[in-house]
């Protein structure tokens, strides 16, 4: 069998899986006409185009929020219980159908089974937490420093929530916005990542037969599949109260003056040049398993995955032996086969900017340690699979200051926690961070006000991996957004401080005498 024929084969394969679990999920696939320039659906297991897609413009977009916020109006004034069981049932059907849309994850993000597994049931876990904040929104009663007043706050709808995911949580990062904006009272339109449609389409059948199970309209959350066309007509919208995106520093940079232009509101989830720092009192077993696992799961394609080892110098060439052994088991191949654990960079592109970066990394005094090279997948001449790299660099350098989404991990060393810290600190990124410490008093440091600068701080594990209890996101060129659990409901909603007087008379606040 030749190289061309064993592609086909796995392309066909790959499309059968597909449409068989769409299909089971209830989705209507919107493949493009004849002649109709659509969006291509490329596996990174085999770098193929499996089928195409119908394109969405800015006029599509603006039909869906139209639905969006004429469906707010109604949806406003159901009661946030009412709203919670359509989340719950949502929850019931993800767990239903938790298999077939965990396939299409690994068809489209390239995740091995067990990481999509777990992102799908991060999807029911956040439907959960909706469900009990559905009966939990709500203000707070402050004292009135005036005679018979009460003085106290509520909390309404926004109105229209935008969401653009990126490929790497192709159905989580939704899940996360969707489910506490529609307890919340908002209605959503969806643009996810035109790398990951199939797992949007998927996924928003399972809301959409939910929504129609319980009689409401369509136009609660609606979905879009387009490319830079519609993401831009989405942020631009004045109807759209909220945007909520996930991606790069750079697309940040270009939605948030739009947004702002048109006094809307943004929450940003974007780059993490996340590091770990690792003691001389570390437990290096545990450090070593911690490590691995994110910098090299998913491909180092998480937004919190490890990209830089700050260890310090009494312990690195340790810690460094270890890694390297553990990395040279790691098996990288299709993420559908047995005993793999590490899948594709999601195209061709990835692997040439991380081919770069490690270039760069060298010319700057890194030294390559393991991995960085390509890795023939047969049946996937098309693909970008890669083995995860280690680098021992001399210093922080540019390229470590910058994020590369790919499997580099960059090690450093140091002397004092303050040097640690300060290294760990000087990159314009702030997403999620870790110490690995038997040392009460390093540990506290690092989650004080003069440790770590990130929005996520670990102790004892790496710096992927979070719990939806928790709110999630970062600072700095992170973006500064929150999603998940904790109070981020708050982003999807709009706060009105109250003064009810209950008295027959009228004292004024700060004792102030008018007449």
């Amino acid at each position: 069998m030749t190289a061309t024929t064993q592609s086909t084969d796995l392309t066909a394969d790959l499309r059968a899986t597909a449409l068989a679990a769409l299909e089971r999920l209830g989705a209507t696939v919107p493949v493009a006409a004849d002649g109709e320039e659509g969006l291509p659906v490329v596996s990174p297991l085999s770098g193929r185009s499996l089928l195409t897609l119908r394109r969405d413009g800015a006029p599509e977009v603006s039909s869906a929020v139209g639905q969006a916020a004429e469906a707010f109006r109604t949806w406003r004034s159901v009661p946030a219980p009412v709203r919670g069981q359509l989340i719950k049932r949502l929850g019931e059907l993800l767990t239903e159908h938790k298999a077939d849309l965990a396939e299409l994850v690994t068809i489209e993000a390239g995740k091995i089974r067990s990481e999509a597994l777990g992102e799908v049931q991060e999807m029911i876990d956040i439907c959960d937490f909706a469900v009990g904040l559905s009966r939990q929104v709500g203000g707070r009663t402050m004292p009135s420093e005036r005679p018979g007043h009460r003085l106290m706050e509520t909390w309404h709808p926004l109105g229209v929530v935008g969401v653009i995911s990126a490929f790497n949580f192709p159905v989580a990062v939704w899940s996360w916005n969707t489910a506490v904006a529609l307890v919340c009272g908002d209605t959503v339109v969806w643009k996810p990542s035109e790398k990951t449609l199939l797992s949007a389409i998927g996924a928003a059948a399972l809301l959409d037969r939910a929504l129609a199970e319980a009689g409401f309209p369509a136009g609660v959350a609606r979905l879009v599949l387009g490319e830079r066309e519609a993401g831009e007509a989405l942020v631009a919208d004045p109807r759209v109260a909220l945007v909520s995106a996930t991606g790069s520093e750079r697309m940040g940079a270009q939605v948030a003056p739009v947004v702002a232009g048109r006094m809307g509101r943004l929450l940003l989830e974007l780059g993490g040049n996340n590091a770990a720092v690792v003691a001389p009192s570390a437990d290096l077993d545990l450090a070593t398993r911690g490590i691995v696992f994110s910098a090299a799961g998913t491909a180092g394609q998480r937004c919190t995955s490890m990209r830089r080892l700050i260890v310090h110098e009494s312990v690195v060439d340790d810690l460094v032996a270890r890694l390297v052994r553990a990395y040279g088991n790691l098996q990288v191949g299709d993420p559908r086969a047995e005993g793999i654990l590490v899948g594709p960079l999601v195209d061709g592109g990835a692997r040439e900017r991380m081919l770069a970066a490690l270039e760069e990394a060298v010319a700057d005094g890194g030294e390559v340690l393991v991995g960085g090279s390509p890795v023939d997948v047969p049946g996937a001449d098309d693909a970008a699979y890669v083995r995860p790299t280690i680098v021992r660099m001399p210093e922080q350098t540019d390229v470590v200051r910058r994020e590369t989404f790919a499997p580099i991990l960059y090690v450093m060393t140091y002397s004092s926690l303050d040097e640690a810290v300060a290294l760990h600190n000087d990159v314009p990124q702030g997403l999620s961070s870790s110490i690995f410490t038997l040392d009460a008093r390093e540990a506290e440091t690092f989650m004080s006000e003069a440790g770590s600068d990130c929005g996520i701080v670990n102790v004892n594990i790496g710096t992927s991996g979070a719990e939806i209890g928790g709110a999630f996101g970062g600072e700095k060129s992170t973006g500064g957004g929150r999603e998940s659990g904790s109070d981020a409901w708050k982003q999807y909603m709009r706060r009105a401080t109250n003064t009810i007087n209950y008295s027959t008379e009228l004292p004024l606040a700060q004792g102030v005498s008018f007449g």
